[in-house]
């Protein structure tokens, strides 16, 4: 009867999907179904033969929505000239919520895919690169002229209003923005995009990457199981931006792209690391076998920050950006379930959980100074990734 052992998986990679067997029992290993029934008309190798492999996978993954809780916007608006209410700065209106981070719907899953390439030597030592990517997560909400329930008589809760100050002269608006501009016959009393605004929506995106070169080395083998140790290089990247668009309708109905603003905020944070580990795989009979993979990294945060106004036709605008360095540890593990149909193919469903400490992220996105943007950044000590894999691995 022939034997072979089975590869386990490296945690954020497909590593093992395509690694065959490595040879008879006096290689080492532990005894494995060898199924070469059917022989498949694809080019794949044999128990015990070293040689290159590939893998391809598909990954359902959700992370961490790091955005602080801030209020972007309130019900109302503020009197500039002091003719509508008699006291210059006034703030007519409710002032309640009508904008906040806090309200942008459920965390997502995010859909994407983990392939890699390796070469597995005859002693069982493997060399491989594999990279994941999951598709961007979008959270959105939004504000308009039209609230649940117009309570205010004088509709004052028909008006959107945020505190954006120090800001160009070319945001100011349009003269007649309200009513009470055409009553007075006198126009910007509620001077500035963001004062009697009519619609705000705001969108918060994030993705994530991941790549890695290692090695993996059996250190232990039995009939039963195998242990191996991992260690290599890894490369993280969460990628998140906020964004901001008002619109202030003049009370004519006119909504040109000057009466637009823009702000966005860009949070990029590239980890490079290194990473050491181990893992463990079972046989469990009738082809199939279970692997629990555990490793930890430690990795460098370059971390980029972006913030910018903008008009609405682009020929006005305000940046802001800055870069700092931070120490990142990680943990993760990945369990799996292996089945061999064939010789020299490998097919694996399981579950993944990657852990970061100590990265950056939006505690309050808008900074409402245009002259000095400033948006509040804090610590996330804890950030988690984690989701569903399944995929498939041909050894040649």
């Amino acid at each position: 009867m022939r034997h072979r052992y089975i590869g386990g998986t490296v945690v954020a990679a497909l590593v093992a999907l395509g690694w065959s067997s490595v040879g008879s029992a006096q290689e080492g290993g532990f005894q494995t179904p060898l199924n070469t029934e059917p022989v498949l008309p694809i080019p794949t190798g044999h128990v015990g033969e070293p040689g290159f492999y590939a893998t391809a996978e598909y990954v359902m993954l959700q992370q961490t929505r790091a955005l602080g809780e801030q209020v972007v916007a309130v019900r109302g608006f503020r009197d500039t000239s002091g003719l509508i209410s008699g006291v210059v700065g006034t703030f007519v209106g409710p002032g309640s919520d009508a904008l906040n981070t806090r309200r942008m719907g459920q965390r997502e899953f995010q859909p994407g895919f983990r392939t890699e390439i390796g070469y597995k030597f005859d002693t069982g030592t493997r060399l491989y690169a594999n990279y994941m990517q999951v598709y961007d997560a979008h959270y959105s909400a939004g504000a308009t002229f039209a609230p649940l329930a117009y309570r205010q008589i004088e509709l004052s809760d028909t008006f959107l209003y945020a505190p954006v100050y120090n800001y160009h002269p070319a945001f100011v608006g349009p003269e007649n923005d309200t009513a009470a501009d055409t009553a007075l016959g006198s126009g910007f009393n509620t001077v500035g995009i963001w004062n009697a605004a009519e619609v705000m929506d705001i969108k918060f995106t994030q993705r994530f990457q991941q790549a890695e070169v290692g090695m993996r080395v059996p250190l232990f083998e039995s009939e039963l199981s195998t242990v191996y140790g991992m260690a290599g290089g890894r490369f993280a990247w969460f990628f998140e931006r906020f964004a901001w668009r008002t619109v202030d309708i003049a009370n004519d109905g006119e909504a040109l792209p000057q009466y637009v603003a823009w702000y966005s905020n860009t949070l990029s944070q590239r980890m490079y690391g290194l990473f050491v580990g181990c893992g463990h795989e079972v046989y469990l009979g009738n082809m199939f076998s279970a692997s629990l993979d555990l490793t930890a990294a430690a990795f460098m945060d370059v971390i980029k920050y972006r913030a910018k106004y903008k008009l609405g036709d682009y020929s006005v605008q305000s940046k802001y950006g800055r870069e700092s360095f931070s120490l990142v540890p990680s943990g993760t593990a990945e369990f799996n379930l292996w089945f061999y149909p064939t010789e020299g193919i490998q097919m694996r469903i399981g579950y993944m959980g990657m852990t970061f400490f100590n990265t950056r992220y939006m505690r309050e996105p808008v900074g409402f100074n245009y002259g000095n943007i400033d948006p509040n950044y804090g610590v996330k000590w804890f950030r988690l990734v984690h989701g569903f894999n399944v995929g498939i691995g041909f050894f040649f």
